[in-house]
């Protein structure tokens, strides 16, 4: 290997550099500090564990983006996480065991084989929320809420909200019989919204629901598309109104709090079918291809830690997010430069500051005024009335 290919990075791949550095572990706190007003404690999860925790009840889609080495210890095969929530929904079911709702947020990178995009990280600082133990579409409201209130606090301009149910096609799936394969096809071909191949592949169905399966791939805008729905589905099973009508309350909920908020509907849109069993959302904005932050229920998966518990919650890629926003970044606090010297009381002056708050770089050997400029220090300390004293770096 060439010398300079020692300093190549792997597409995807890449390091933060200060004051990016800087601006990413400030929004961090930032955001973790809202999190923590509405009631969600932050944990940790491992970087890598055993493939079967890791994928357990996540879907073939997190599989082929995880990362996977044999443990030299045990010899089983190991994943790097390539997304948390799993993770955290262990937690709950395993770990902590409490009853009754439970509020978990998270923060940490995590590593993908197969980025999202393929404009994207391969390494994105994944941060989001998740509410265990309450059924309700009122825990969909709160999570949805707290996102939008996450992309508030980082200026994410011109977000545009995306709603819809994977418990609508469910419900006309199972009334149609449709099972493996065939439901496989129709679900990539409502994902292309595949007009004529739906067509096709519901030919063979009771007209009623052909006609219903076929109208989701129609079924997409503002909010007159849920009054169609209802107009559209009126010969649905009772499990399909009943997810319609979450859809709608929900709708009605988010409409009150954020009247500005443009909503947008689409039935025909499963994103992550296998892995969400309820209300699925994003959110976007005007010239990116996809969402800055998704989520969705997931009740099911606590179920293979011995716990099945309602689940729902949102992620979110934090470089990502920084990206997008329009708040201005924080200058970092200018320094005090302290002379290379081991007096002792220069010492003392030193961490009084520091224990103050104050930044304090000291010169080493052979370092002038000029590395104070180049540190970002605009004082330095000097000996006046026979104290150290912090004085303008000019003086």
């Amino acid at each position: 290997m060439a010398t300079v290919d020692r300093w190549l990075l792997p597409d995807g791949i890449e390091e933060v550099l200060p004051p990016e550095a800087a601006r990413i572990e400030a929004a961090r706190r930032q955001v973790l500090d809202l999190f923590q007003r509405w009631g969600y404690e932050f944990v940790v999860t491992p970087h890598i564990e055993f493939i079967e925790s890791l994928l357990t009840g996540a879907g073939q889609d997190l599989d082929l983006r995880t990362f996977k080495v044999t443990d030299p210890q045990s010899g089983r095969q190991m994943g790097f996480r390539a997304d948390i929530t799993p993770q955290v929904a262990r937690m709950d079911a395993h770990s902590l065991r409490r009853e009754g709702p439970v509020r978990l947020c998270y923060a940490g990178s995590v590593l993908q084989a197969r980025p999202r995009a393929l404009s994207t990280s391969r390494s994105p600082i994944q941060l989001g929320a998740e509410l265990y133990g309450d059924a309700s579409p009122a825990s969909d409201v709160e999570v949805i809420s707290l996102m939008l209130d996450m992309l508030e606090l980082a200026a994410v301009p011109n977000v545009h909200m995306d709603l819809g149910h994977v418990g609508i096609y469910r419900g006309l799936a199972a009334a149609a019989g449709l099972t493996g394969e065939a439901e496989q096809r129709l679900f990539d071909a409502l994902q292309r919204k595949a007009v004529d191949e739906i067509e096709t592949l519901t030919a063979d169905l009771p007209e009623s629901l052909a006609r219903m399966l076929r109208a989701l791939a129609e079924l997409c805008g503002g909010r007159e598309v849920l009054d169609l729905a209802q107009a559209c589905l009126v010969d649905a099973p009772d499990d399909v109104h009943a997810a319609l009508d979450e859809l709608v309350g929900i709708a009605d909920l988010l409409e009150m709090r954020y009247p500005e908020l443009p909503l947008y509907f689409d039935l025909g849109e499963l994103r992550g079918y296998h892995y969400h069993t309820g209300v699925v959302f994003a959110a976007f904005v005007p010239g990116v291809g996809q969402s800055i932050a998704q989520g969705g229920r997931y009740d099911d998966i606590g179920a293979v830690f011995g716990r099945a518990r309602p689940a729902t919650g949102f992620s979110t890629d934090l470089k990502a997010l920084i990206d997008l926003g329009t708040r201005e970044s924080v200058a970092a606090p200018a320094g005090i430069w302290a002379p290379d010297s081991h007096d002792f009381y220069l010492w003392q002056a030193v961490q009084r500051l520091r224990k103050a708050g104050e930044r304090v770089v000291q010169a080493l050997p052979g370092q002038d005024l000029d590395a104070a400029v180049a540190a970002g220090c605009d004082r330095q300390l000097l000996i006046r009335d026979g104290q150290w004293q912090a004085v303008a770096l000019n003086s």
